[in-house]
């Protein structure tokens, strides 16, 4: 086992209901929550309800596929979007930006 897991990426331009055909396929979701390409941005509201969808979407296919979330993550965003299904946040500027890292790291963790 090389711990390779299949995985879709998807922008935040996309709907979820375009892959729900390959849920039942993959592993995990990346929902990115701010455009690709620098860190640093403001988080997307339009995630919040992209990640209520696509829980359902994975709850209806009977599929047990993470959603994973990149872009604008902080305590904040990071609690609503774990309340809407999100299993793993990726933070990036939230923590190497900080003048405490492992705190923040310690906070998301407790989300």
């Amino acid at each position: 086992d090389l711990g390779v897991k299949p995985g879709i990426a998807i922008n935040p331009g996309t709907a979820v209901e375009t892959i729900k055909p390959l849920l039942p396929f993959v592993d995990y979701v990346m929902v990115m929550s701010v455009n690709p390409g620098f860190g640093g941005q403001s988080f997307i509201e339009q995630t919040i309800n992209k990640v209520d969808k696509l829980k359902k979407l994975i709850m209806e296919s009977n599929s047990h596929t993470l959603i994973e979330i990149d872009g604008g993550v902080n305590f904040e965003t990071g609690k609503r979007l774990v309340n809407a299904g999100a299993d793993a946040l990726v933070a990036g500027s939230f923590v190497f930006n900080s003048p405490d890292p492992e705190a923040n790291i310690k906070g998301l963790k407790e989300l």
